[in-house]
């Protein structure tokens, strides 16, 4: 069994190449059950929470049929890590054959995670966001900004690269990183000027106060929601949603888990059939993405199991000549 480090999943993955993974993945489909949630109280009144996520395949990462893999990602979330420095969110992802159950890789999860986020973002991005986008704000500096500033990069002819954050050197971090690897990156302290001019608005917070105001998005804009993953986030407000078609990554994973799609739900400004299509019906072109350069496209996307285990085959075959 290959125990895969985040470096060595960093060398073993391109952006182009995971979106293409994961447009076949979506394509083709896999066994997802239900993510399983638990919460693991501690004697001090704290908690953490439990997540698995597992999934199935009986294809390989070429999108053909070769016995499958069967993966499971094992996350927990400590939100009190961060008073002693350490990631709030840690994970592993475990790798197994499909028909003889043998493991074959324990994978770093975060590293995984943030990988097929900004591509899933990306794959969408590349049916949903104009042709000639060019101008990409990324709203959050978080460990996930410069991926996804990466995997729009690599879908769409990105030559401006804006980073908002409520804290400006945290910003200036990640853009000062971006521009280290050669990309045109700078720090913004406007955010509503910065809306008002964005081709592509990508947000990965956690914030319950919408921080993309729909009146301010010019015509043609895309707004990819990565961030908000509880009923009670929002990154959008309602004016966002009503002018935008809206989009998800899976249905049954947004209507009940992400505030942007299930507070306008509830509300009725948003109707479950208004919702257009998901990345299943896109990739299979059941249903249309963007029709013209002046509609909002918005995606929301809440993470699902087949993208870790797409992700996960690709780094272990791309790998596994070490064994």
């Amino acid at each position: 069994m290959l125990t895969i480090s985040a470096d060595e999943v960093d060398h073993a993955l391109t952006f182009p190449g995971l979106v293409e993974t994961l447009r076949t993945a979506f394509r083709e489909g896999a066994v997802q059950p239900v993510r399983h949630h638990h919460a693991v109280e501690r004697p001090d009144g704290a908690a953490s929470t439990l997540l698995l996520m597992p999934a199935w395949t009986d294809f390989n990462a070429a999108g053909t049929s070769a016995g499958g893999h069967i993966g499971v990602k094992i996350v927990t979330v400590s939100p009190d890590n961060n008073a002693i420095g350490k990631p709030a969110v840690m994970g592993l992802y475990l790798l197994l054959d499909g028909v003889t159950g043998e493991p074959e890789a324990l994978i770093d999860g975060q590293r995984l995670t943030q990988w097929r986020t900004a591509s899933a973002s990306a794959l969408a991005s590349s049916y949903l966001a104009r042709e000639d986008a060019a101008r990409l704000l990324v709203i959050g500096a978080g460990a996930l900004s410069p991926f996804l500033a990466k995997a729009h990069s690599a879908v769409r002819p990105v030559t401006s690269i804006r980073i908002w954050n409520r804290t400006p050197a945290n910003a200036e971090k990640v853009a000062s990183a971006l521009r280290a690897e050669g990309l045109p990156a700078e720090a913004a302290s406007d955010l509503e000027a910065e809306l008002g001019e964005a081709d592509i608005v990508s947000s990965a917070t956690i914030s319950t106060t919408p921080l993309i105001k729909g009146a301010l998005l010019k015509p043609g804009t895309h707004v990819d929601l990565v961030g908000g993953f509880t009923p009670a986030m929002r990154e959008s407000d309602d004016e966002a949603i009503s002018r935008a078609r809206v989009y998800v990554d899976t249905r049954a994973g947004a209507t009940k888990e992400a505030g942007d799609i299930v507070q306008p739900l509830a509300s009725g400004l948003l109707k479950p059939e208004a919702i257009v299509a998901d990345l299943h019906e896109l990739a299979r072109a059941e249903k249309q993405g963007r029709q013209n350069d002046g509609e909002i496209t918005l995606f929301k996307s809440v993470g699902a199991a087949l993208e870790d285990l797409a992700a996960g085959i690709a780094v272990y075959e791309a790998l596994k000549i070490r064994e």
